[in-house]
C-alpha cells in the first residue's frame, strides 16, 4: 500500500512539473527574469495584447557565493573583524506577477532569505497600466500607445544602475558580484508616468520619500516633503549590430529627517563583513563595502548613463553628482561617483562573457574629511541555461582620506568571489 501511494505521489509530481513546463509563462510588457531580461531597462512597451484571462506567474531567484577576500587598514586604525574563506548565506526571492486585464499588470517581490533579515518580508510591488480598456473600451487609446503608468510601494526609477544591480537573489542581470559603491536604490510609495516614442523616453514621478511607511507626525523636525524624480533618454537599436542608449536622471528631496537613496537596500551587500568592526554582525553591518554619503535632510542627485552594445562588445557608464546635508548641518556637502563597465559576450547565444568594471567615489564626508574610494573588478560568467548563471570575479577596493583611527583609514580589501544564480 505504501509503495502504491509513493508511486502515485511521484507520478502526480512529475505530471505537475510537466504541466508547469508546458505553460506559457510570458506576460505582456514584462521584463523576463532570466537571460532574456539582460540589458532590458524599463519594462518593454508593446501595444499588442495577449490577455485572455487573469494569469498568475510565480517565479523566483536563488543565489549563493563563495567568498575568498582579505581586508586590512592602516596602523593605528580601529580593529577589523577576522574573516575567512567560506560560503555566504544563500539568498532567495519569490516573485508574483499577475496579468489582471488587457494592459494591466501587478508585480510583487518577497525576500525569502536575505543578509539583513532572517524572516521573509515584502520588498515592494506595483500596479502597471499600459492600456485603459479596463475602464472603457478604447479610452485614450491613441495616447496609451506611448504611455505607461506605475503606482505602488516600489523601486523608483532613478538612474539605470538599478536595472543592472543584484536585488538580493535576483543577480542574473549583474555581470559582476557586487553593486556600485554608492548603491542608488530605494523603495518608496509613489507614481511614475512614462512617455515613449521612436526611441525617446521621458519619465516623471512623485514619491512620499519614506522607506518605512507611517502616519505618525514628526512634530520635532517636520514631516518629509515629497521627492521628485525625472528621467529623459534615448534608446534604440540602430542596426542589427548596434544599440545605443543614453539617459539622464534626477532625484530631489527638499526636506526630510531621513532619505534612503543610498541606504534603501535592506537585503544587504555582496562583500560580506569587509572592513567591519570586531563586534559587527550580518544584521548590524549588512551594507559592508558600500558608502552612504549621509545626505539625509536635503538631497539632490543627478545621474547620466550611457550604454552601447556593438555585436558582443558592451559598455555601460555611470556619471553621478549628488549633494545634500544631514540634520544639524548648515552647508551642503557633495559626492561624485564614476563607473565604467566593458564586457565582451561571446559563444552560442552569447552565453559567455568576460570584462571589467572601474568604480570610484569622491565625497565630502560628514567627518569633515575629503574621502576617496576606488574599486576595480575583473571577471566573467557562463549562462549554463537561460535560467542559470555562474560567475567569478576578482575585486580590489581601497579607501583614502578617512580620519586617523577610523576603521576605514588606509583600508583595503581584495580577493575572489564566485556566485551561482538561478532565476525563473
Amino acid at each position: 500500500m505504501k509503495s502504491i501511494i509513493k508511486s502515485a505521489f511521484i507520478i502526480a509530481l512529475l505530471s505537475l512539473c510537466s504541466s508547469l513546463e508546458a505553460q506559457n509563462r510570458d506576460l505582456d510588457n514584462f521584463r523576463q527574469p532570466d537571460k532574456r531580461g539582460l540589458n532590458v531597462f524599463e519594462s518593454p512597451k508593446d501595444t499588442a495584447s495577449t490577455f485572455d484571462n487573469v494569469k498568475v506567474r510565480m517565479g523566483g531567484s536563488f543565489a549563493l557565493q563563495y567568498q575568498a577576500i582579505d581586508h586590512e587598514n592602516a596602523d593605528g586604525a580601529a580593529d577589523l573583524i577576522a574573516i575567512t574563506n567560506n560560503f555566504n548565506l544563500a539568498t532567495a526571492n519569490l516573485d508574483m506577477d499577475v496579468a489582471l486585464a488587457k494592459g494591466l499588470r501587478m508585480h510583487l517581490r518577497t525576500y525569502l532569505s536575505s543578509r539583513h533579515h532572517n524572516e521573509p518580508y515584502v520588498k515592494g510591488g506595483y500596479f502597471q497600466v499600459d492600456n485603459l480598456d479596463f475602464v472603457k473600451e478604447g479610452l485614450a487609446s491613441d495616447l496609451m500607445k506611448y504611455v505607461t503608468i506605475k503606482v505602488g510601494h516600489m523601486e523608483i526609477n532613478y538612474g539605470d544602475t538599478h536595472f543592472r544591480r543584484s536585488d538580493n537573489a535576483q543577480a542574473i542581470f549583474n555581470p559582476f558580484v557586487g553593486n556600485y559603491i554608492m548603491d542608488s536604490f530605494t523603495t518608496e510609495v509613489g507614481g511614475e508616468v512614462y512617455f515613449r516614442k521612436d526611441g525617446f523616453l521621458a519619465m516623471a514621478a512623485v514619491t512620499n520619500t519614506k522607506l518605512n511607511q507611517s502616519v505618525v507626525s514628526d512634530e520635532t523636525n517636520g514631516n518629509a516633503s515629497p521627492s521628485f524624480v525625472g528621467k529623459l533618454g534615448f534608446d534604440k537599436q540602430l542596426s542589427d549590430d548596434l544599440r545605443v542608449r543614453l539617459t539622464g536622471s534626477v532625484y530631489n528631496t527638499a526636506w526630510a529627517t531621513r532619505t534612503y537613496l543610498y541606504a534603501g537596500d535592506r537585503a544587504g551587500a555582496r562583500y560580506y563583513m569587509v572592513m567591519s568592526a570586531p563586534d559587527a554582525t550580518a544584521a548590524t553591518d549588512f551594507r559592508s563595502g558600500r558608502y552612504d554619503p549621509g545626505f539625509n535632510n536635503k538631497l539632490t542627485a543627478i545621474m547620466f548613463n550611457p550604454f552601447v552594445k556593438y555585436q558582443g562588445l558592451e559598455f555601460f557608464g555611470v556619471l553621478e553628482f549628488t549633494n545634500g546635508r544631514n540634520l544639524g548641518e548648515t552647508d551642503r556637502r557633495k559626492a561624485t561617483q564614476l563607473g565604467a563597465e566593458l564586457l565582451y559576450r561571446f559563444g552560442g547565444n552569447e552565453n559567455f562573457y568576460f570584462g571589467g568594471r572601474y568604480n570610484t567615489v569622491s565625497a565630502e564626508d560628514a567627518s569633515g574629511y575629503d574621502v576617496d574610494i576606488t574599486r576595480f573588478n575583473i571577471g566573467g560568467g557562463w549562462f549554463m541555461t537561460k535560467n542559470i548563471l555562474a560567475k567569478v570575479e576578482y575585486v580590489n577596493q581601497k579607501y583614502d582620506g578617512f580620519a586617523p583611527g577610523n576603521k576605514l583609514d588606509g583600508g583595503k580589501f581584495n580577493g575572489f568571489v564566485a556566485e551561482a544564480i538561478i532565476s525563473f
